[in-house]
């Protein structure tokens, strides 16, 4: 598949790039596709929910009633579940919700997501840039040219550009990663995956093996 190379600021470079087939041409596989972006989004939570009980709150063990005669169900402390001010029965507690997958598993999710977004014709190649200093009036100016300003965008470079970094940290519906951080559920998060001319062959040997 080839794709035009264009400038950050929309002209034509009259050049073109081959994606390679075996990264964005595969035949997608939608179930290793599931099980990235279930794993991703289970990373991302923190599991420090946590509530007391009945061991863990303060009260007085006291037997709050005689045990027979009352006409109501025993009871034997204050900090039982059945009162208010009571322990929480079977409440959450700190855990780690991360699971582990195959790597080439990833891999494969990676490529199946890259291959939808060339079959959608949502990849933009983009000549290797940079700017001189960090300004969003720039970043901003590049997505008008690319016309893709009102689309979710995922730029990614070869490398860490700190100036591209941060001109685009605070953009609504923008990211910008580096290739090897490049993952399933941004792909597919993205409405348009940008790619930096350098970015492609970062990408094909991570996950041409």
């Amino acid at each position: 598949m080839n794709v035009s190379v264009v400038k950050y600021s929309g002209e034509d470079t009259g050049r073109k790039v081959s994606l390679s087939k075996e990264v964005f041409g595969i035949d997608p596989n939608d179930h290793a596709i599931y099980l990235d972006v279930k794993q991703f989004l289970a990373n991302q939570r923190q599991g420090t929910h946590k509530t007391k009980e009945r061991a863990e709150i303060s009260g007085s063990t006291r037997k709050i009633k005689k045990q027979k005669g009352t006409g109501t169900a025993r009871a034997g402390s204050i900090k039982s579940p059945i009162f208010r001010g009571g322990g929480r029965a079977f409440g959450p507690q700190p855990r780690n919700y991360g699971i582990k997958l195959n790597k080439k598993v990833k891999e494969l999710a990676r490529k199946s997501a890259l291959t939808y977004k060339a079959k959608d014709k949502s990849i933009s190649i983009v000549e290797d840039f940079t700017f001189e200093a960090p300004k969003t009036k720039e970043y901003t100016k590049m997505l008008a040219s690319l016309s893709v300003a009102d689309k979710k965008t995922l730029l990614v470079l070869p490398e860490s550009n700190n100036n591209v970094s941060l001109s685009g940290r605070n953009i609504k519906n923008t990211k910008v990663v580096t290739a090897d951080r490049l993952t399933t559920y941004d792909v597919l998060n993205a409405d348009t995956l940008i790619l930096s001319e350098g970015s492609i062959e970062k990408i094909d040997n991570l996950l041409k093996k």
